[in-house]
C-alpha cells in the first residue's frame, strides 16, 4: 500500500512518533513532507512522550493526532494510554500506527520474538481496536476499517493499524547526513583499544553488531561484552547496575543519542550514583540511523552540559580521533564517573553482520566472565 493512500485514509495533519524500520516509509514521507515542522510532524523522545504530546494537540485542536511506533514501544505507552488517553479517563482518540516486528512465523531478531507475539494482544488489553495492514491489504479495505475506526475514535477511544513487513511503500528518495567525521564502528574499534578487558555493556542497534565484529576481527572472545539487543535507552542502567556490584572493575557502557533521549532521566540516577569506576560513551549522530536515519534532537542538545548538570564530575565531547583516544586514555587513569559525547557520521558498511551467538549465550557468557573480576 502507498504510504500517500494510508494516510489520505486515515486524514489527519498531525503526526508524532519514534522511527522504526518497518515504518521506513512512513517515516520517509514525513520527513520529504513535513521536515521537523512542530505543527504537523515531531519525532519524539519515545512513545510515551509522543502520546502525550498527541493529548496536547488534541486538547487544542479538538482533532485528532496520529502516534507511530515500532511495537517495542507498546511499553512505553501503556500508562499514558490508560491513565491519560482511556475513555474513563480524558477520553482522548488517537490513532496508532504500530510496526510490526517479531510477527509470529515471520524471522526476526530475538528482542523481538516475544514482543511480536504479544503485539496485537496488548493492544486488545489496552481496548485499542486494531487493523492489521499486509501486502494484500487493498486501499478499500482500510478505508472500511478507518470508517469504523471513525465511530471508535467519536467517541474518545483510540485505534491502531498494524503494519505487517513490507506493507508500506513510498517512492520517495530521502537522503540522512550529517558533517561529522568519526565513523561509529572505527569509534567503537578505538573504545575497544583502551579498554582492554574490562567489561562493555553497549547499546541496542548497530553499535552491538560493530561491538561483536570488533571482537571477531580482533581474535577476541566476545565474553568481555554485553550486548543490549532491546531495551532501547537502558543500557547505561544495566551498566550502574554492573558496576555497582562491581567495584573494583572498570565498566564502560557504549550508548547512542536515540538510546540516552528515549530514557534521559538514567543520567540523572547515573550522576547522583555516580560510581567511580564507569565510564559513559555516547556516540552521537543525531540520528535514528539503525531504523533508517531519521533525526533526533540530540545535534541541538548539549549533552555534556546536561551530564555536568546530573552531578557527572567528568564530561566532555569530542569530534576527531585524537581527541577521542586522549580522553579514553584519561578516563581509564582517573577513578571517577566520566562521560565522553563522540560526535559521528551517519552511516555502516553494508556488509554489516549480526551476532552469531544467541542473547541467553552472551548473558551466560558475560555472567561468567564478571564472576572472574
Amino acid at each position: 500500500m502507498k504510504v500517500e493512500r494510508l494516510l489520505e485514509i486515515i486524514g489527519s495533519d498531525f503526526y508524532t512518533g519514534v522511527p522504526d524500520s518497518q515504518l521506513k516509509a512512513l517515516c520517509n514521507y514525513l520527513i520529504k513532507e513535513y521536515g521537523i515542522d512542530q505543527k504537523h510532524h515531531i519525532i519524539a523522545a519515545n512513545e510515551g512522550n509522543c502520546t502525550a504530546l498527541a493529548a496536547g494537540y488534541h486538547l487544542a485542536t479538538g482533532k485528532i493526532p496520529v502516534v507511530y511506533m515500532q511495537n517495542s514501544g507498546e511499553g512505553n505507552v501503556i500508562n499514558p494510554v490508560a491513565s491519560l488517553l482511556n475513555d474513563k479517563v480524558y477520553a482522548i482518540p488517537v490513532v496508532f500506527v504500530v510496526g510490526w516486528r517479531g510477527e509470529p512465523g515471520i524471522h526476526d531478531e530475538p528482542q523481538h520474538i516475544y514482543q511480536g507475539e504479544v503485539t496485537v494482544k496488548l493492544l486488545d488489553d489496552m481496548g485499542i481496536k486494531s487493523f492489521i495492514i499486509g501486502k494484500d491489504t487493498t486501499d478499500e479495505e482500510v478505508e472500511s476499517a478507518m470508517q469504523e475506526f471513525k465511530t471508535i475514535l467519536a467517541d474518545g477511544k483510540d485505534v491502531a493499524f498494524v503494519i505487517r513487513k513490507g506493507a508500506l511503500s513510498y517512492d520517495g528518495k530521502v537522503t540522512y547526513a550529517n558533517d561529522n567525521t568519526m565513523v561509529r564502528e572505527e569509534i567503537i574499534q578505538h573504545i575497544v583499544n583502551v579498554s582492554g578487558e574490562d567489561p562493555i555493556i553497549s547499546t541496542t542497534g548497530k553499535a552491538s553488531r560493530e561491538l561483536f565484529e570488533t571482537r571477531v576481527a580482533n581474535g577476541q572472545s566476545h565474553k568481555y561484552d554485553f550486548l543490549t539487543v532491546g531495551s532501547m535507552g537502558h543500557s547505561s542502567s544495566i551498566a550502574l547496575g554492573v558496576a555497582i556490584n562491581k567495584p573494583d572493575t572498570r565498566v564502560w557502557c557504549i550508548d547512542g543519542d536515540g538510546a540516552v533521549l528515549m530514557h534521559m532521566g538514567s543520567m540523572a540516577v547515573l550522576g547522583a550514583n555516580a560510581p567511580k569506576n564507569m565510564i559513559h560513551i555516547v556516540i552521537n549522530n543525531g540520528a535514528h540511523e539503525t531504523v533508517g536515519g531519521m533525526p533526533t534532537v540530540a545535534s541541538k542538545i548539549d549533552l555534556v552540559a546536561i551530564a555536568k548538570a546530573c552531578g557527572y564530575p567528568n564530561a566532555v565531547s569530542v569530534d576527531n580521533f585524537k581527541d577521542l583516544d586522549d580522553e579514553l586514555e584519561a578516563a581509564k587513569s582517573r577513578n571517577e564517573l566520566s562521560f565522553i559525547e563522540a560526535k559521528c557520521s551517519i552511516g555502516a558498511r553494508d556488509n554489516l553482520g549480526r551476532p552469531t551467538t544467541t542473547a541467553l549465550e552472551n548473558k551466560i557468557n558475560f555472567m561468567e566472565y564478571l564472576k572472574t573480576l
